[in-house]
């Protein structure tokens, strides 16, 4: 008999030992995929024409906007650029530009006048020694964007700033979708308002509570799910006005009750942690999360 359960009991330590390294395993494995997303973010913020680069933004007025470096411009580039480079002509919902320079390039090839496409995802990129220039929709308000790729906040980049990984905040949230979906009204730094739709509400326990967040979809066609969130790390440790997470969809799609992982690890800045010419969605007032996530991205040390 003691025979027997020695045996058994090397069996189950046996077993314990293997799920432990089965374990240290997994873990390994999803740090190391943490560890490959966050130098990759670091990668994407600083790329030539990263969020890094953004030195301005200036909003369209109806007529013509000439830009160029010139102090005679209705929009003054800051760069060793063309006096003169071109003029952005509003009207209505239609943008057009005229009156080239030269040294003025229209997607990859030498500017013509041309009706200028606003909204991703093909935008039309006007390019002009190291700046980029986009023309975006915001509400009913259109803007040039202007990006440097010399831009001091890329140059001097010396990385983010990240919690711990703590496996604790990987958490399975139940999914329960919207029948039907609706739209949400989602305020924005600069006071407008973006109408996204909301497939469903992610519920989960964390430390004996529940929580519920409203994801949305950001773009038509997008295969994540886009939450833009606020906890009580906003007012020491993270960018004070939201941090976003992106996850894949649930096991049985947007439209069937089911379950997500919500890995808190991947919380990130918005844009606007990083430059004043941002314009970012904020929170809706349900994912303003009174309880602590002490994961993810830290406020971005200039």
């Amino acid at each position: 008999m003691q025979r027997k359960f020695r045996k058994r009991s090397s069996v189950l330590a046996a077993f314990a030992i293997a799920a432990l390294a089965t374990a240290a395993t997994i873990d390994a494995h999803w740090k190391d995929g943490l560890e490959q997303w966050r130098n990759q973010r670091a990668k994407h913020l600083s790329a030539p024409d990263g969020w890094l680069t953004l030195v301005g933004l200036e909003w369209l007025q109806p007529g013509k906007n000439s830009f160029g470096s010139a102090a005679d411009n209705r929009i003054r580039l800051n760069a060793q650029v063309a006096d003169h480079l071109g003029v952005l002509e509003l009207k209505g919902n239609e943008v057009y530009l005229s009156s080239l320079a030269a040294s003025l390039q229209l997607n990859g090839a030498p500017a013509r006048a041309a009706r200028i496409e606003t909204d991703d995802p093909n935008p039309t990129v006007m390019k002009a020694g190291t700046l980029t220039l986009l023309v975006i929709h915001r509400g009913d308000r259109y803007a040039l964007r202007i990006k440097d790729s010399q831009a001091p906040t890329r140059v001097n980049f010396r990385g983010l700033h990240w919690y711990e990984p703590d496996p604790r905040y990987r958490i399975e949230a139940k999914w329960t979708p919207f029948t039907p979906p609706h739209d949400e009204s989602i305020p924005t730094m600069i006071g407008t308002t973006l109408k996204l739709p909301v497939p469903g509400i992610a519920e989960f326990t964390l430390d004996g509570k529940a929580f519920r967040l409203e994801p949305v979809i950001e773009e038509p066609g997008d295969k994540q799910l886009f939450f833009i969130l606020r906890d009580t790390t906003s007012k020491t440790t993270t960018y004070g006005a939201a941090r976003f997470l992106y996850t894949d969809f649930p096991d049985n799609g947007l439209d069937k009750p089911g379950h997500l992982i919500l890995d808190f690890n991947r919380l990130q800045n918005p844009p606007c942690a990083y430059t004043p010419y941002a314009t970012c969605p904020l929170p809706p007032p349900q994912n303003k999360l009174v309880v602590a996530l002490p994961v993810g991205e830290q406020r971005y040390s200039h």
